[in-house]
């Protein structure tokens, strides 16, 4: 199982401003759409602050009985129906605002989502070596719904927030300036707090994204190696260690959320105050003559204060929001700021005509790592239609020679060549195409048996056939409801034994010039290795093909064996050549038969 990766919570100076600029830059596409969701925004708010003006002339009329005059209907339905008209426009403007956006957040999410999914292809296999898959899956689905939906909620919020305070100020000053900078004094004590709240939760923010990324690598570990986990008793400790971090999540996301939750309740508390205060002062206003101040002007005010705190409130949950969406997309912009697979779009050669199947390694020197050579000076010939062995102790360099003959890797030194060709000059589509591959992990997808075994290739029924028939797996097809149309929904009801022997098949429908089968039939039975290997001796004759065995009774009657150790060929001959030799080979080999 695949090592999770520690995460570093520290936030850099400007990694907000930074990421959130990314962001920006990634909208452009949508400005437009963005510009008008915008002015509808605004209309809203507008309506929304005129609408109390029509509210103070409908509580003048109404106060106006109060002498013993009768009220005014005819006016007092006047004003009723231009501020119900006001409230319908602002609502029918909010909605087309929303929708808008919303629309604008899921295409942005859709985007990204492909990008994501083709810079997966594009990544070096090195980036997969290094990277919890549960951190990448979470980068595609978390992260992504994070920023779309602090996209949708923020953007309008801000500018709405934004234009509603500059309105309301100018609206509150027009009216009564003494009310308005009553008002104003609660501005410092909210700003204050704002401050204070977003220096808290931001660092929290980040750490929720990075804890959650972490939680579901352990999801994937524990999910893929439930066997491993069974047959060693690990259930306790494996759910320790779940539960640590998810432990460790609920704390980040308590903080986060705790501390965004307060601000809106304390906005409301510190508002309160200025409802107060307005009070106070408009009362004593009142009753000052020529003043200008009605009970028309106080029950306006106590709506602009309402208008006045709410889109502060809105600016500090908008800045939450934001927080949330700038750690997402850091992680999201950083996956796809990683170095991609070299530009070959110059490169054109193909390998026209009969493809021969001469390989040479020449002088091929590699290391996952400049500090860590696992190869430092391979160099071999193998001839056209030869079935190359290469054996070895674990860790010899084995499969990573194909890798390197497969372009999965790039060499750090010499070449490789075939039919006198560098595979440097080839694309790596080409060289792939060279190639087919039975690895020793087996590999199914959701779908059919037919897609699983002619997999992405257009071939008839009676080739698929023939493959099945050669790979000994037509009688287990034949066992399922559907046959070749049965529905895989979970790798996992399929031993593995039947795996390797649909990926064998799925081989053969390749019908690669060249073969490669990393311990190709270490999955299934003696009997069945007895046919699969007959199978291979027809699907290899004519074909260069490279053997990766363990059990060197299988590869006895190979053309040439590599004997590999340390990265190095230290031996190399036929099977009664290398025996006769009684070196490295021929003690591998016959420690086989040690115990008999």
């Amino acid at each position: 199982m695949k090592r999770n990766v520690q995460t570093n919570y520290t936030l850099k100076k400007g990694e907000f401003v930074k990421n959130i600029k990314k962001l920006v830059l990634f909208l452009k596409a949508y400005y437009i759409p963005i510009i008008v969701s915008l002015v509808f925004t605004v209309g809203s708010t507008l309506l929304s602050i005129f609408a109390p003006q029509i509210l103070s002339d409908l509580v003048n009329v109404i106060t106006a009985s109060f002498g013993g005059s009768p009220v005014d209907m005819g006016e007092l339905a006047h004003f009723a129906i231009i501020l119900i008209i006001f409230y319908v426009c602002n609502a029918l403007c909010t909605f087309t605002s929303s929708f808008i956006m919303t629309t604008v957040s899921q295409r942005m999410c859709k985007n990204l989502r492909s990008q994501i999914s083709g810079k997966i292809n594009r990544v070096p296999l090195k980036y997969f070596d290094a990277h919890p898959y549960g951190d990448t899956l979470s980068r595609v689905t978390n992260d992504v719904d994070t920023i779309g939906n602090s996209m949708q909620q923020a953007v309008s919020m801000v500018v709405q927030s934004v234009c509603m305070l500059i309105g309301v100020l100018i609206a509150m000053f027009v009216t009564c300036w003494q009310l308005a900078l009553t008002v104003l004094i609660i501005v410092p004590f909210m700003a204050v707090l704002l401050f204070v709240i977003m220096k808290f939760s931001q660092p929290q923010f980040k750490k929720q994204q990075n804890e959650l990324a972490v939680l579901n690598g352990k999801v994937e570990e524990n999910y893929s190696g439930q066997l491993v986990i069974k047959a060693f008793n690990a259930e306790g400790r494996t759910g320790a260690d779940f539960e640590s971090t998810n432990r460790r999540l609920k704390k980040s996301t308590f903080l986060s959320q705790a501390l965004s939750g307060i601000m809106q309740p304390a906005m409301t508390f510190i508002s309160y105050f200025a409802y107060a205060a307005v009070c106070v002062v408009a009362g004593i206003l009142i009753s000052t003559e020529g003043s200008g101040v009605t009970y028309g002007t106080l029950s306006a005010f106590l709506v602009y204060i309402n208008l006045f705190q709410s889109p502060l409130s809105q600016i500090a949950q908008a800045a939450n929001v934001l927080q949330s969406a700038a750690a997402a997309s850091g992680r999201v912009f950083e996956f796809l700021d990683e170095e991609e697979l070299s530009d070959e779009t110059g490169k054109s050669f193909r390998l026209d005509g009969k493809v021969r199947g001469e390989v040479e390694f020449r002088h091929v020197r590699f290391g996952y790592t400049p500090d860590r050579v696992i190869i430092p000076d391979f160099s071999a010939k193998v001839q056209p239609g030869w079935k190359v062995a290469i054996v070895g102790p674990t860790g010899a360099g084995k499969t990573t020679m194909v890798n390197l003959l497969m372009r999965f890797y790039e060499v750090n030194g010499g070449d490789i060549l075939i039919d006198g060709v560098s595979i440097k000059d080839m694309p790596r589509e080409e060289v792939h195409d060279l190639f087919g591959m039975v690895l020793q992990d087996t590999w199914m997808f959701e779908g059919t048996l037919r897609d699983n075994i002619a997999y992405s290739k257009d071939v008839t029924e009676e080739e698929l056939k023939k493959a099945c028939d050669a790979a000994g797996i037509t009688h287990y097809i034949s066992t399922q409801p559907g046959g070749l149309d049965h529905y895989v929904e979970n790798a996992d009801e399929i031993s593995g034994g039947q795996k390797q022997l649909i990926t064998i098949a799925r081989a053969m429908v390749e019908n690669a010039p060249m073969l490669i089968l990393d311990e190709a039939t270490s999955n299934v039975d003696t009997r069945t290795e007895e046919l699969i290997q007959t199978a291979m001796d027809n699907l290899t004759r004519g074909r260069t093909s490279f053997v990766i065995a363990h059990r060197l009774s299988t590869i006895k009657n190979a053309d040439l064996i590599l004997v590999m150790n340390q990265g190095n060929i230290i031996e190399q001959g036929t099977h009664d050549e290398l025996i006769e030799k009684g070196g490295f080979y021929a003690n591998l080999y016959n420690s086989q038969f040690a115990g008999e």
